[in-house]
Protein backbone atom coordinates (compact mmCIF):
# COMPACT_ATOMS: atom_id res chain seq x y z
CA UNK A 1 0.00 0.00 0.00
CA UNK A 2 1.44 3.43 -1.05
CA UNK A 3 2.37 6.24 1.54
CA UNK A 4 -0.26 8.41 0.54
CA UNK A 5 -2.87 5.75 0.86
CA UNK A 6 -2.02 4.99 4.30
CA UNK A 7 -1.99 8.70 5.26
CA UNK A 8 -4.97 9.25 3.88
CA UNK A 9 -6.24 6.04 5.68
CA UNK A 10 -5.06 7.74 9.01
CA UNK A 11 -6.12 11.09 8.04
CA UNK A 12 -10.06 9.49 7.91
CA UNK A 13 -9.60 7.08 10.44
CA UNK A 14 -8.71 9.89 12.87
CA UNK A 15 -12.01 12.26 11.16
CA UNK A 16 -14.09 9.75 12.67
CA UNK A 17 -12.81 9.36 16.03
CA UNK A 18 -12.97 13.30 16.13
CA UNK A 19 -16.75 12.82 14.82
CA UNK A 20 -17.55 9.81 17.34
CA UNK A 21 -16.12 12.03 20.63
CA UNK A 22 -17.84 14.83 19.12
CA UNK A 23 -20.94 12.85 19.03
CA UNK A 24 -20.42 11.56 22.87
CA UNK A 25 -20.13 15.03 24.10
CA UNK A 26 -23.11 16.02 22.20
CA UNK A 27 -25.15 13.16 23.49
CA UNK A 28 -23.58 14.05 27.25
CA UNK A 29 -24.51 17.48 27.08
CA UNK A 30 -28.23 16.90 25.96
CA UNK A 31 -28.61 14.66 28.73
CA UNK A 32 -31.37 15.42 31.44
CA UNK A 33 -29.77 17.02 34.63
CA UNK A 34 -29.07 14.08 37.52
CA UNK A 35 -30.89 15.18 40.24
CA UNK A 36 -30.61 13.77 43.65
CA UNK A 37 -34.27 13.97 44.49
CA UNK A 38 -36.90 12.23 42.58
CA UNK A 39 -38.13 13.72 39.73
CA UNK A 40 -41.47 14.13 39.87
CA UNK A 41 -41.67 16.81 36.88
CA UNK A 42 -45.07 16.57 35.57
CA UNK A 43 -46.89 15.11 37.94
CA UNK A 44 -50.89 17.07 37.85
CA UNK A 45 -50.80 18.10 41.75
CA UNK A 46 -48.97 20.55 43.36
CA UNK A 47 -50.09 23.54 41.00
CA UNK A 48 -51.85 25.84 44.10
CA UNK A 49 -51.07 27.44 47.40
CA UNK A 50 -53.01 30.07 49.15
CA UNK A 51 -51.83 30.93 52.94
CA UNK A 52 -50.10 33.86 54.70
CA UNK A 53 -46.69 33.94 55.30
CA UNK A 54 -45.50 34.96 58.84
CA UNK A 55 -45.62 38.85 58.22
CA UNK A 56 -49.39 38.20 57.76
CA UNK A 57 -49.04 38.79 53.93
CA UNK A 58 -51.43 36.35 51.75
CA UNK A 59 -48.93 34.42 49.41
CA UNK A 60 -49.85 32.50 46.70
CA UNK A 61 -47.29 30.20 44.45
CA UNK A 62 -47.64 33.04 42.24
CA UNK A 63 -45.33 35.31 44.76
CA UNK A 64 -41.99 33.69 43.91
CA UNK A 65 -41.80 32.84 40.30
CA UNK A 66 -38.52 33.82 39.21
CA UNK A 67 -37.53 31.62 42.10
CA UNK A 68 -36.37 28.17 42.98
CA UNK A 69 -38.81 27.39 45.56
CA UNK A 70 -38.38 24.87 48.49
CA UNK A 71 -41.64 23.80 50.42
CA UNK A 72 -41.47 21.51 53.60
CA UNK A 73 -45.02 20.82 55.81
CA UNK A 74 -43.95 20.34 59.42
CA UNK A 75 -44.86 22.13 62.89
CA UNK A 76 -42.88 24.35 65.44
CA UNK A 77 -42.94 22.07 68.18
CA UNK A 78 -41.41 18.76 66.13
CA UNK A 79 -38.91 17.68 68.23
CA UNK A 80 -37.03 15.77 65.38
CA UNK A 81 -37.70 16.07 61.58
CA UNK A 82 -39.05 19.43 61.59
CA UNK A 83 -35.58 21.23 62.72
CA UNK A 84 -33.42 18.67 61.20
CA UNK A 85 -35.29 19.27 57.72
CA UNK A 86 -34.81 22.71 58.28
CA UNK A 87 -31.50 23.07 59.21
CA UNK A 88 -30.43 21.24 55.88
CA UNK A 89 -32.20 23.34 53.50
CA UNK A 90 -30.49 26.37 55.67
CA UNK A 91 -26.97 24.78 55.24
CA UNK A 92 -27.70 24.33 51.60
CA UNK A 93 -28.68 28.08 51.43
CA UNK A 94 -25.00 28.77 52.70
CA UNK A 95 -23.10 26.33 50.14
CA UNK A 96 -25.28 28.20 47.39
CA UNK A 97 -23.22 31.25 48.57
CA UNK A 98 -24.85 34.17 46.49
CA UNK A 99 -26.97 31.93 44.42
CA UNK A 100 -29.26 31.27 47.81
CA UNK A 101 -30.60 34.76 46.59
CA UNK A 102 -32.62 32.70 44.08
CA UNK A 103 -34.15 29.95 46.27
CA UNK A 104 -36.93 30.63 48.52
CA UNK A 105 -37.36 28.60 51.29
CA UNK A 106 -41.33 27.87 52.77
CA UNK A 107 -42.18 26.19 55.81
CA UNK A 108 -46.27 25.47 55.99
CA UNK A 109 -47.73 24.86 59.08
CA UNK A 110 -49.74 21.15 59.87
CA UNK A 111 -50.53 22.65 63.31
CA UNK A 112 -51.97 26.02 62.83
CA UNK A 113 -53.78 26.03 66.17
CA UNK A 114 -50.31 26.77 68.18
CA UNK A 115 -48.26 27.87 65.04
CA UNK A 116 -49.16 31.64 65.08
CA UNK A 117 -47.41 34.21 62.91
CA UNK A 118 -45.57 35.54 66.25
CA UNK A 119 -44.24 31.71 66.38
CA UNK A 120 -43.67 31.29 62.73
CA UNK A 121 -41.74 34.30 62.85
CA UNK A 122 -39.65 33.19 65.81
CA UNK A 123 -39.02 29.64 64.68
CA UNK A 124 -38.20 30.26 60.74
CA UNK A 125 -36.38 33.14 60.35
CA UNK A 126 -33.81 31.26 62.87
CA UNK A 127 -32.62 28.78 60.11
CA UNK A 128 -32.31 31.27 57.56
CA UNK A 129 -33.51 34.91 57.68
CA UNK A 130 -34.84 34.74 54.13
CA UNK A 131 -37.25 31.59 55.32
CA UNK A 132 -40.83 32.44 55.02
CA UNK A 133 -43.46 30.72 57.61
CA UNK A 134 -46.65 29.85 55.95
CA UNK A 135 -50.22 29.29 57.81
CA UNK A 136 -54.09 29.12 57.12
CA UNK A 137 -57.27 28.17 59.26
CA UNK A 138 -58.25 24.42 59.37
CA UNK A 139 -59.79 24.64 55.72
CA UNK A 140 -56.75 26.02 53.70
CA UNK A 141 -54.33 23.88 55.58
CA UNK A 142 -56.21 20.98 54.58
CA UNK A 143 -56.63 22.14 51.10
CA UNK A 144 -52.75 23.06 51.27
CA UNK A 145 -51.67 19.71 52.56
CA UNK A 146 -54.66 17.63 49.79
CA UNK A 147 -52.57 19.89 47.17
CA UNK A 148 -48.98 18.70 47.80
CA UNK A 149 -50.16 14.75 48.93
CA UNK A 150 -49.23 15.68 52.49
CA UNK A 151 -50.88 13.11 55.63
CA UNK A 152 -50.97 14.67 58.77
CA UNK A 153 -53.20 14.18 61.75
CA UNK A 154 -52.87 15.50 65.62
CA UNK A 155 -51.98 13.17 68.18
CA UNK A 156 -54.45 12.96 71.65
CA UNK A 157 -53.14 15.38 74.19
CA UNK A 158 -51.42 14.37 77.02
CA UNK A 159 -52.16 15.39 80.82
CA UNK A 160 -50.63 18.91 80.76
CA UNK A 161 -52.52 19.17 77.15
CA UNK A 162 -49.61 19.00 74.93
CA UNK A 163 -49.59 16.88 72.05
CA UNK A 164 -47.70 16.36 68.60
CA UNK A 165 -48.75 15.98 65.13
CA UNK A 166 -47.76 12.97 62.73
CA UNK A 167 -46.87 14.37 59.26
CA UNK A 168 -45.29 13.48 55.40
CA UNK A 169 -41.83 13.97 55.44
CA UNK A 170 -40.41 15.87 52.26
CA UNK A 171 -38.96 18.66 50.53
CA UNK A 172 -40.92 19.52 47.38
CA UNK A 173 -38.68 21.91 45.12
CA UNK A 174 -40.03 23.60 42.27
CA UNK A 175 -38.95 25.86 39.32
CA UNK A 176 -38.87 29.12 38.70
CA UNK A 177 -41.70 28.68 36.21
CA UNK A 178 -43.77 27.17 39.58
CA UNK A 179 -43.82 24.00 38.09
CA UNK A 180 -43.33 21.05 41.20
CA UNK A 181 -40.17 19.36 39.89
CA UNK A 182 -38.41 17.46 42.94
CA UNK A 183 -39.37 15.29 45.79
CA UNK A 184 -36.64 15.04 48.65
CA UNK A 185 -37.33 12.33 51.70
CA UNK A 186 -36.03 14.37 54.17
CA UNK A 187 -34.16 11.32 55.85
CA UNK A 188 -31.72 11.18 52.76
CA UNK A 189 -31.43 14.49 52.41
CA UNK A 190 -27.58 16.23 53.17
CA UNK A 191 -26.96 19.68 52.60
CA UNK A 192 -24.59 18.84 49.62
CA UNK A 193 -26.93 16.78 47.52
CA UNK A 194 -29.92 19.51 47.86
CA UNK A 195 -27.71 22.27 47.12
CA UNK A 196 -26.48 20.19 44.18
CA UNK A 197 -30.67 19.79 42.88
CA UNK A 198 -31.11 23.33 43.65
CA UNK A 199 -27.94 24.38 41.96
CA UNK A 200 -29.12 22.65 38.65
CA UNK A 201 -33.11 24.18 38.47
CA UNK A 202 -31.24 27.37 39.38
CA UNK A 203 -29.02 27.23 35.90
CA UNK A 204 -31.62 25.68 34.23
CA UNK A 205 -33.84 28.62 34.58
CA UNK A 206 -31.10 31.25 33.74
CA UNK A 207 -31.03 29.44 29.85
Amino acid sequence: MSTARLLWLAIGAAALAIGVAGYALLRLSAEPAKFNATDVTGVPWGKELRLTDHTRRPRTLEDFRGKVVTLFFGFTHCPDICPTTLATLAQAMRLLGEDARQVQGLFVTVDPKRDTPEALAKYVPAFDPSFLGLYGDEAATERAAHEFKIYYGAQSPNEKGSYGVDHSAQVYVLDRAGRLRLHIRSHDATPESVAHDLRLLIDQGSH
